[in-house]
């Protein structure tokens, strides 16, 4: 049985009280005060121009296609190295998804294989409908390079900051770094709404269509009358009064984070075949997931022998993202790449990083990992 969970939800008191605000008042059904309250609670936090509260981080994705007019055999390009949830909406809106690799010092979308697709695509005539940069486990991609090269060639720059929200980039909150942004409050991220998401919008009327299409297109008459096909995307009232509890507390979530990933470093400094994903120097991560790489060769040891080691004593540990353009759902998708997304998940493993973790599960889990040296090597993974 887990005891201890890869990210676990951390509540407060904040969250009960709004809450219970919620149901007092009566209004338990998407939209009205709560949400209201939460989109521009996180507006300010974040400095975003507009936010929409979504039922997921995916129902934000899909519509910020839908914004931008993404549609049939429309070609949309984003990182390989990312959750499924990122290109999914790709599909949905009848396009067809191309994968680029990451940088190995970032693990973030590589802006130099973007500039030379780029290049290529325009000498063809056909560039992409928009670029899905992703902020993967906190960390925020390369923006400078990435947006100018977006503007270069007229692309729209979508921002999945789904894992990153309280990371930064060049002093600049992540998921305002594109022409839209995507943030999720699944259960498993830095904070929570148990469900939902919110679209960051830079224009008004970006965000009064996205509410629109969100509920159901109805337009605006006194009968049920419907002239364009929309989504039941709106977030919960109940929810928002959540999130906005959880919210107050982001900076102590982030810092929490931040030291369980300074504790892992340290517990582990000096492991053989043991490193951690870079933190970028343009950029400070929330440190939503602590993610290492194991060399074998070194440590004596695969990245599954330390995660079957760590299930065996209750402990929830996982292989970071498999690719992409490795996944069987999208067989037959362009990858541009050498390969570094793919040496990545080989090795790669995500440590228990949930910011309520105590010091004495902080130290097991550690004892844990340094124990399976030189244990020997089921092969690779």
């Amino acid at each position: 049985m887990i005891s201890v969970h890869l990210s676990p939800p951390h509540l407060g008191s904040e969250e009960r009280s709004l809450l219970n605000q919620a149901l007092d008042s009566n209004w338990v059904a998407p939209l009205d005060p709560q949400v209201d309250a939460f989109e521009a609670e996180v507006a300010a936090a974040v400095g975003a121009p507009h936010t929409v509260a979504l039922s997921s981080g995916t129902a934000a994705l899909h519509l910020s296609l839908v914004l931008l007019g993404v549609g049939r055999d429309d070609e949309v390009w984003t990182s390989t190295f990312t959750f499924t949830a990122t290109a999914n909406p790709v599909t949905y809106v009848g396009a067809r998804p191309v994968f680029l690799d990451v940088r190995p010092d970032t693990w973030t979308l590589d802006p130099g294989i973007l500039e030379e697709a780029l290049e290529r695509a325009s000498r063809r005539g056909r560039l992409p409908k928009a670029v899905i940069s992703v902020d993967l486990y906190g960390q925020c991609a390369d923006y400078e390079p990435i947006r100018g090269l977006c503007r270069r060639y007229g692309v729209p720059l979508v921002e999945d900051a789904a894992e990153a929200l309280g990371s930064s980039y060049r002093g600049r909150a992540a998921g305002t770094l594109g022409d839209l942004g995507v943030y999720s409050f699944n259960g498993n991220k830095i904070i929570t709404t148990s469900g939902g998401g919110m679209l960051v919008c830079e224009r008004a009327e970006q965000a009064g269509r996205a509410r629109f299409l969100a509920s159901q297109a109805r337009d605006p008459a006194p009968r049920y009358q419907h002239s364009q096909i929309g989504f039941n995307y709106r977030m919960s009232n109940l929810l928002a009064a959540v999130g906005r509890g959880q919210l107050r507390v982001l900076p102590q979530r982030v810092e929490a984070r931040r030291q369980v990933n300074a504790f892992y470093r340290e517990a582990l400094r000096g492991m053989p075949g043991i490193s951690f994903m870079p933190e970028a120097e343009c950029g400070r991560s929330n440190c939503w997931l602590t993610c290492i790489q194991v060399d074998p060769g070194r440590f004596g040891a695969t990245r599954d022998d330390i995660r079957a080691a760590l299930e065996a004593a209750g402990i929830e540990s996982r292989p970071v993202w498999k690719p992409l353009h490795l996944q069987p759902a999208f067989s037959g998708c362009p990858f541009l790449g050498s390969g570094v997304a793919e040496a990545l998940f080989e090795r790669g493993l995500c440590l228990p990083s949930g910011s309520a973790l105590s010091p004495a599960e902080l130290e097991r889990i550690a004892e844990r990992v340094r124990g399976c040296r030189h244990r020997g090597t089921r092969g690779a993974p």
